[in-house]
């Protein structure tokens, strides 16, 4: 249904409105792509299909947000047009729906384009082309790490290393004697938390007596899960986007394996606890599982009444209708197109790749539907937007925060 479908917000203002010459029309089309005097043309893949298509509603998340921006009166005077493409998470795919988008549409920049090994598929072409590849949906660790060879890559999400350290971190303090299994995704994505996991735990990373991996083209993952068991493990740590993570938790239950549950935070949305509960047959599904978060929680009734869950509802109200407002996903596009429009704005009225760049590397924001005390920032120097999260375990169909932020950097 979604196939190639791309999203579209396009408001045009008058030019006279703005202020705008011929001259700098002229500016504009040499020196920026996809700008002109009233629009700028992003671009970006999510999957609306395929085996990680529940991610499709964050496109739909940064959609409402841009609309909401271009309703004010949009960035320095443009409105934002977000051509977001479906690429089935099939980085073949996405290297094809970019090409078209860089080469045909002339795309100003791409923005939160998501999925570790679609990113990893078109980073080195972006940066051979100087055109920014920003605020990816993906935590990997490269993203920080290999800044120098691809200076046009920026990622949103909390790293996943470091988010798998302080997993370990947890582990020692709260279980020190645990048999730890994990679940991981067989990719770059799934590594990370491998690599994190074993940081965190330090001199007890002896202490994972079994992993188990699995392909995105796998139809579940009951065997990985069952040999996980049988490894006498009490502690499991599932790394995993939210198909495989939903199998895996309905896998904890039908195997009756009871113990400790770590879970990916890409996976950790309300609407991925519902579908495991429902379908493991109950609450006694999920009860207990420890996630983190660095987003605004829709369901936690603390923050219902903070600006930024006020805000999101209202955004959604008017310009997401059918968008389920309890779905983190939602929100966390939100967050990160909020990022890109600050980002943007501090570029300036005189916009180019370069001086978007540079903006998108100085940034020192708080962002209203990030949770209360984390912060983003950027530098030169430091490609990872955010390191602080809040430990949270799920409870009767609800998160509740577990102690305060954490910041993964001490």
């Amino acid at each position: 249904m979604f196939k190639h479908r791309p999203i579209l917000l396009a408001v045009l203002v008058p030019i006279v409105a703005l202020g705008i010459v011929a001259g700098s029309l002229g500016r504009a089309a040499a020196d920026a792509p996809g700008v002109t005097p009233t629009e700028i043309l992003l671009g970006g893949t999510h999957p609306y299909s395929g085996p990680a298509s529940a991610y499709g509603v964050i496109g739909k998340g940064i959609a409402a947000y841009f609309a909401y921006v271009n309703d004010r009166g949009g960035v320095n005077g443009r409105k934002i047009t977000y051509k977001d493409m479906d690429d089935g998470y099939n980085p073949a795919q996405t290297v094809q729906l970019v090409k078209g988008m860089v080469e045909q549409d002339h795309v100003f920049a791409f923005f939160n384009t998501l999925g570790t090994p679609p990113n990893l598929a078109i980073r080195q072409y972006l940066n051979d082309q100087k055109i920014p590849q920003l605020f990816i949906s993906t935590g990997a660790t490269t993203w920080g790490a290999d800044y120098a060879k691809y200076p046009w890559t920026l990622g949103f999400n909390l790293d996943y290393q470091a988010e798998a350290i302080i997993f370990g971190k947890d582990i020692v303090a709260h279980q020190p004697n645990a048999k730890i299994a994990i679940l991981y995704q067989n990719d770059d994505f799934g590594q990370d938390y491998v690599t994190g996991l074993q940081k965190g735990l330090g001199a007890k990373a002896s202490q994972i007596v079994k992993m188990a991996s699995y392909e995105v083209t796998d139809p579940d993952v009951r065997s990985q899960m069952a040999t996980l068991q049988g490894s006498g493990a009490d502690t499991v740590v599932i790394a995993a986007t939210p198909k495989f993570a939903v199998g895996a938790m309905v896998a904890l239950s039908q195997l009756s394996w009871k113990g400790t549950t770590y879970l990916s935070n890409v996976s950790a949305s309300q609407t991925m606890m519902h579908a495991a509960t429902a379908a493991g047959g109950g609450e006694a599904t999920t009860d207990g599982i420890i996630s983190d978060a660095y987003t605004l929680d829709p369901t936690n009734v603390s923050l219902a009444n903070t600006p930024g869950m006020k805000l999101y509802r209202d955004i959604l109200a008017k310009y997401g209708p059918g968008l389920d407002p309890n779905n983190g996903f939602v929100l966390y596009g939100m967050a990160a197109a909020y990022t890109m429009v600050d980002a943007l704005q501090k570029a300036g009225k005189d916009l180019t790749r370069d001086k978007l760049m540079d903006a998108a590397l100085h940034l020192n924001e708080k962002n209203p539907f990030l949770w209360p005390g984390v912060e983003l920032t950027t530098s030169p120097a430091d490609h990872f937007t955010i390191r602080e999260e809040q430990l949270e375990r799920y409870d009767k169909g609800l998160w509740v925060p577990v102690g305060s932020v954490i910041d993964a950097r001490k």
